[in-house]
């Protein structure tokens, strides 16, 4: 009895591959973000009590006790974070003026197949001026994106725990 080989590509073994764009470097965004504006950076380290804090007031956990942040020169923050769309993470940033308002979020790594949308200014724009306590909740305070619901909850929920992180620990005043 003969044996029979079946040849698969190798194609059909591999698992597909993630896509990953990479649109801005942390240097760029802050460039972008602060035109001509030198950041200094002020990262700090969650104690539990803050990272209970942030938790309780932005309902969201966060998911490192390492907070990336660079202080402008008019007392501007510039936040670096990720959180996961769907099933990979999407880096961005969050650029707060000096009141604690926001000025701009950008997106610098997804890494998702689909749902890049979140990257659009339009979209982007809608957190604009959003302050701590503003709820950011998707379809209310913050359009959804049709294909691209979970990035755009979870960028939306990465905000508001921002929010909390620079009102609790970052801002003058906070513990």
């Amino acid at each position: 009895m003969k044996s029979r080989f079946v040849l698969v590509p190798l194609a059909l073994l591999a698992p597909a591959a993630a896509h990953a764009t990479v649109y801005l470097s942390v240097e760029q965004a802050q460039a972008q973000m602060f035109p001509g504006e030198p950041l200094k950076p002020e990262f700090r380290t969650l104690t539990d009590a803050q990272f209970a804090a942030i938790r309780k007031d932005s309902g969201e956990t966060p998911l490192s006790r390492e907070v990336k942040a660079w202080r402008a020169r008019d007392g501007g923050w510039f936040i670096l974070d990720e959180v996961v769309g769907k099933h990979e993470f999407i880096t961005f940033a969050v650029a707060l003026d000096a009141s604690g308002a926001v000025k701009g979020v950008e997106i610098l790594d997804y890494r998702e197949s689909y749902g890049g949308q979140v990257r659009g200014q339009a979209w982007r724009a809608q957190f604009t001026g959003k302050r701590h306590g503003a709820a950011l909740k998707l379809g209310q305070d913050i359009k959804n994106i049709s294909g691209a619901t979970l990035s755009s909850k979870h960028v939306a929920d990465g905000v508001r725990r921002l929010l909390s992180t620079h009102a609790l620990v970052l801002a003058p005043g906070a513990h």
